[in-house]
């Protein structure tokens, strides 16, 4: 049976969307009528089939499927470099299959990692849109009957899953490219970042620390947004089940791609992207989320996804859904495994078994494998070079990573919404020791991540405090992880003191031990509140009970803060200006195109 406040938030979902849903289904299918290939020119057809070799043009001719490719492919990026091989893979299973397949298009891929703590990185919030419109455009020439879209990392399948909306009406399957394979441990990765902050090792030792982490291609192991990203194209059935974490390189992931092919091609009307995104879909990817502590940033994708789906959801969702959802996984930064370990031990498989055991996913939904969640219960394995699907384990092979419903690690989910005084935010707890999950001190009050730096580093920091960093809201640079500033709040709290952060930013999919309540809406830009916070304001951050404030008589009758003004020139962001100007807040899924 399911649980009755999944049932209850289903519904609430369903209802607040009817409008908007019925007219993005109507959309659809008003494109499935008008869409076809068949309604293109002999002069539109011919330029789709001129670069085809000679098979495939009879093929496209005789009116056989075609599949549209969109790869977010680069070799800067470790997670993306495998699909350099993907497109002839794909268009070989195509051909066996009695179809085609074509590259539609590119989209940009950015990697956080890369411009972490750097100006690029107030382009990376923004490059979600960017790849949904690029996603369009890929497919806007009508001459495909079904999409695979190659992506991996933080706003690319976001991006990809908006973009591939658009064109609900046709069948699309995500297709990863997988984790590296386990690099140095990340309780010593973890150990020399803190030594580098305090100044007790050079520059040279960090990169070789970061580099025996970063070694290969494949997705960063760690679960942060790239792999919550995998966990959701499960949990929402746009994946072949299983597909998520399988290595680049290895005979089972070329298997599982000219998988993606065969079946895409051989899903019907009634399993097209408008029907597979569905309300029960995003509420199985929001409780996948809690039970494996996932990523931050999805409490933003995921609500901008629902809505180009034609679906309103609110960060209540978040909040009941994380209530009944109990914490089933332990993944760094959440605990020292990575995601081969996390796999190797039961991985999504058993988590999905567990949460559907408990009644705590939406059955009503159609996926890629079917109709209902029970075939992502299973795993991929091969048989004379074939994939094959098979039972996954019913019981965790290592308890410190994976656990069953009934002996979690926490009763509730890894992520909790914030309310109060200074507005809406969210929090990551799973990575949090409950003992530093309250903290009530004096704010100090930052306008950008490199004062906290400077502070820092000159000792000014030690002691309890609160740091605010503000003006970093979508609106007024993007939106930048503050990520950087983990080891050294790190640091403050392994030496004793009481230490959290207050941010209109973004922390990251990797949020560490420090509690740091984040996405803060409304921001400062908007005049919200945390633009009124001064110096010595005392703030309390209760992760417990749910609740964010400062405890200050009249805060709404001080004038905020107007005076900062965040550089918009250089690294591209002079381009992005109708962008900053259009996007909505973080709530609403800090979109410029909703």
């Amino acid at each position: 049976m399911p649980h009755q406040i999944v049932t209850d938030v289903q519904k609430r979902i369903e209802d607040r969307s009817t409008e908007t849903r019925k007219a993005y289904i109507e959309k659809c299918e008003a494109m499935r009528r008008d869409g076809k290939r068949d309604a293109l020119s002999c002069g539109n057809l011919a330029h789709g089939y001129a670069a085809a070799p000679a098979g495939d043009k009879l093929r496209l001719r005789t009116g056989a499927g075609n599949i549209g490719i969109v790869t977010a492919y680069n070799d800067m990026l470790s997670a993306h470099e495998p699909f350099k091989d993907y497109p002839d893979l794909i268009k070989e299973a195509a051909r066996t299959a009695g179809g085609t397949a074509q590259v539609a298009g590119g989209v940009p891929a950015m990697c956080d990692g890369v411009t972490q703590g750097q100006t690029g990185m107030e382009l990376s919030l923004f490059s979600r849109d960017v790849i949904a419109m690029s996603t369009a455009v890929s497919l806007s020439h009508a001459i495909f009957d079904a999409v695979l879209c190659l992506g991996v990392c933080d706003k690319i399948v976001p991006g990809l899953v908006m973009g591939a909306l658009s064109f609900g009406h046709l069948p699309v399957v995500f297709v990863p490219a997988g984790p590296m394979t386990s690099g140095l441990p990340n309780p010593e990765k973890a150990r020399i970042r803190g030594l580098y902050a305090e100044g007790k090792i050079g520059r040279e030792e960090l990169l070789e620390g970061e580099m025996a982490s970063y070694h290969s291609p494949g997705t960063c192991t760690f679960y942060g947004t790239a792999n919550s990203n995998q966990m959701l194209m499960e949990m929402m059935g746009l994946h072949l089940p299983g597909a998520a974490f399988i290595n680049p390189g290895t005979p089972l992931r070329g298997a599982l791609t000219r998988a993606a092919a065969e079946r895409v091609l051989s899903m019907g009307p009634e399993h097209s992207m408008m029907h597979v995104a569905s309300a029960g879909a995003f509420v199985n990817a929001i409780v996948g989320l809690h039970a494996t502590g996932g990523s931050t940033n999805h409490t933003m994708h995921l609500v901008a996804m629902a809505r180009a789906a034609g679906i309103i959801i609110n960060w209540d969702a978040f909040t009941d859904l994380s209530a009944v959802t109990p914490l089933l996984a332990r993944v760094y930064p959440n605990g020292p495994a990575d995601v081969n370990h996390f796999h190797a031990s039961g991985g999504l498989a058993f988590i999905i078994r567990e949460l559907r055991k408990g009644g705590l996913l939406c059955e009503d939904v159609v996926t890629a494998a079917g109709e209902g969640m029970a075939a992502y219960e299973q795993e991929p394995f091969l048989k004379d070079g074939v994939a094959q699907w098979r039972d996954g384990i019913a019981k965790s092979l290592n308890a410190d990573i994976v656990r069953p419903l009934d002996n979690p690690f926490a009763a509730e989910g890894g992520l909790k919404v914030l309310k109060g005084n200074l507005g809406q935010s969210v929090i990551k707890t799973s990575a949090v020791a409950p003992e530093h999950r309250v903290v009530e001190a004096p704010a100090i009050v930052f306008e950008d991540q490199n004062s906290f730096i400077e502070k820092f580093k000159a000792g000014e920091l030690d002691r309890d405090f609160v740091a605010v960093i503000r003006f970093q809201g979508p609106a007024a640079n993007g939106m930048p992880e503050l990520h950087k500033l983990s080891p050294s709040l790190g640091v403050l709290q392994d030496r004793g003191h009481k230490v959290a952060m207050v941010t209109d930013g973004r922390m990251s999919g990797a949020s560490g031990k420090t509690p740091a309540a984040i996405h803060i809406t409304p921001e400062a830009l908007h005049e919200g509140p945390i633009a009124r916070l001064r110096d010595g304001d005392i703030i309390r951050l209760d992760a417990e009970a749910g609740t964010l404030d400062a405890k200050v008589d009249g805060l709404m009758e001080r004038p905020p803060v107007v005076t900062v003004q965040n550089s918009h020139d250089g690294v591209g962001r002079e381009l992005f200006g109708g962008f900053r100007a259009q996007v909505g807040p973080a709530h609403e899924g800090a979109s410029a195109l909703f």
